[in-house]
């Protein structure tokens, strides 16, 4: 697909955004344009594929529906067809509700919201995969407009801005990473609540490279996010596999309009439905998956930092907990969320975790669970990474690598708090800073100021404590002052101080003045003489 027609892509999503962004905050409109974009994918995929089975293959959707329509309206092809459909696709839409249908309605003014609603409901009762899909389109908001008809228009507006967009027919993950774009943009938009469902892609590529690397080539790679939010981290995996079209995503998510997020971010990655296995539901309360298989080659996690938790008693009970003799505290589940992903991590897997800093000092609980880490050698590496680049916090967060079977106890500290480009809003990671760390992380050598191996006995002697200051000295000693060239400026600076003084004075003196303004003019003089 060439650039301009990417770009074009791009645009055309985000001027639809511009059609809601006055009625209501990202966060709410985000569900319907992802749900309109989605719809619209659904349908022109099957639409296409139907032109493919009655062998009129064309890249002119008007045409494909056309093909589609009079199949479906003679009796002799309709039932083979849909069944066709349903085979390839998990789902059928009526030729009258396609959303080519739908715009060449609005075009002639025939629009009805209902028929919309009657194309989501098909689909989702097409199959367990787009079950309760569309629930966050709610089609009849007042805040689409006040009256139906109002309503009616907005979403109008909506698809035909859409309705230039020949979704289908982009190549490869040019239509996923449109839509990555776009939850990207929401994130920017609805700030705080971003951070529920998104992870920045430059995190999101460190952390899939770290734990992809070496496994590039293998088939048949699984991996898990047990805070998935939208996929985002997840979905980076099939970018640095060698072998994407093996790879099998496990994911789960609590909030269920990011749950459905998820699978449609999924879908329009072309990841296979039956390489999807997400679920929606609290990943501390109830572990999961319980089935095999339960551990991963690959765990991908950025959990909401310090959140509450249950930490009943009976979950010393639990095995992804109860080796570690404590809980993670109620008000702070990081460790939780940590023990629950390297519970499920393959014993040859890495892991990779965002976490606030507290996790590396905190005593009491914590320092418990981590000390027990560390004497087991399961932390691997610990990274600084800058303040600002997450949308829902702007603290430092840090990125751990962890490991199972490792034959040493040692830890990599990176220290890559200094490695961003700073933005308007939010600071951003380039692929340089992010090469430079994977460097450190693969060569595991010491580095001046950026990188540093700490041995068992160094981590002991700190009492197990994982500050990143404590090992990677970053200090930088400021230059000497030169007196000489000091002088020389205070000299400078009270000869221009005393011209400024001098003009001023004169500036007054050549004032015309009254008799009434000379006595004011000559006490301003008086004082201005005095703190001289």
């Amino acid at each position: 697909m060439s650039e301009n027609n990417t770009k074009t892509l791009y645009q055309v999503l985000w001027n639809s955004a511009d059609i809601l962004r006055s009625k209501m905050d990202a966060n709410e409109y985000k569900s319907y344009l992802l749900g309109l974009v989605f719809y619209k994918y659904l349908s022109d995929k099957m639409v296409y594929y139907s032109s493919v089975l009655l062998e009129g293959k064309t890249d002119d959707l008007q045409v494909a529906q056309k093909f589609y329509k009079e199949a479906y309206e003679d009796e002799n092809t309709r039932e083979d067809l849909l069944e066709a459909l349903q085979d390839e696709c998990s789902y059928t839409i009526k030729p009258g509700i396609t959303f080519t249908s739908l715009v060449n309605a609005i075009n002639d003014g025939r629009f009805q919201l209902e028929d919309l609603a009657q194309g989501f409901r098909d689909i989702e009762q097409s199959s367990e995969t787009f079950e309760n899909m569309f629930e966050d389109v709610d089609l009849y908001s007042k805040k689409l407009g006040a009256t139906p008809q109002k309503q009616n228009q907005t979403i109008a507006q909506v698809m035909q801005e859409l309705s230039s967009l020949n979704m289908a027919g982009h190549a490869g993950d040019v239509l996923g990473d449109a839509y990555e774009y776009l939850i990207g943009q929401f994130a920017s938009d609805s700030g705080k609540k971003a951070g529920e469902f998104y992870t920045p892609q430059p995190v999101a590529k460190l952390m899939t490279q770290i734990v992809l690397y070496g496994k590039e080539n293998q088939k048949g790679l699984s991996v898990y996010d047990a805070t998935m939010g939208s996929g985002s981290l997840l979905l980076n995996v099939k970018k640095y596999s060698n072998e994407p079209g093996t790879i099998s995503y496990f994911g789960q998510e609590l909030n269920t309009s990011t749950y459905n997020l998820a699978r449609m971010n999924m879908i329009l990655h072309g990841v296979p439905i039956e390489h999807q296995h997400l679920h929606n539901a609290d990943t501390l309360d109830q572990d999961w998956p319980t089935e095999e298989p339960t551990n991963f080659d690959g765990v991908l996690m950025n959990p909401p930092y310090s959140a509450n938790w249950a930490a009943d008693k009976g979950f010393l009970d639990d095995p992804r907990f109860s080796q570690y003799g404590v809980l993670a505290p109620k008000s702070k589940a990081d460790f939780a969320f940590l023990l629950h992903g390297f519970y499920h991590l393959k014993d040859t897997g890495v892991m990779a975790i965002v976490l606030p800093h507290g996790v590396l000092f905190r005593g009491n609980a914590e320092g418990k669970i981590r000390k027990k880490m560390l004497e087991n050698g399961s932390l691997d590496t610990v990274i600084g990474l800058p303040s600002n680049i997450f949308f829902n916090t702007s603290i430092p967060t840090t990125v751990i690598i962890l490991k199972k079977k490792r034959s040493t106890k040692d830890v990599l500290f990176i220290d890559a708090s200094k490695g961003f480009d700073k933005g308007k809003n939010q600071n951003n990671m380039t692929d340089e800073h992010i090469d430079a760390i994977l460097e450190a992380y693969i060569k595991r050598e010491n580095k001046d100021k950026f990188s540093y191996v700490a041995s068992f006995d160094e981590i002991v002697e700190n009492d197990f404590n994982l500050n990143i200051p404590r090992y990677v000295d970053t200090f930088e000693e400021e230059e000497p002052i030169n007196m000489v060239d000091l002088g020389k400026e205070i000299v400078e600076l009270n000869k221009e101080i005393r011209k400024s003084e001098n003009e001023f004075l004169a500036m007054l003196d050549e004032l015309a003045v009254t008799e009434e303004s000379k006595d004011i003019i000559e006490a301003t003089k008086a004082v201005f003489l005095n703190e001289q």
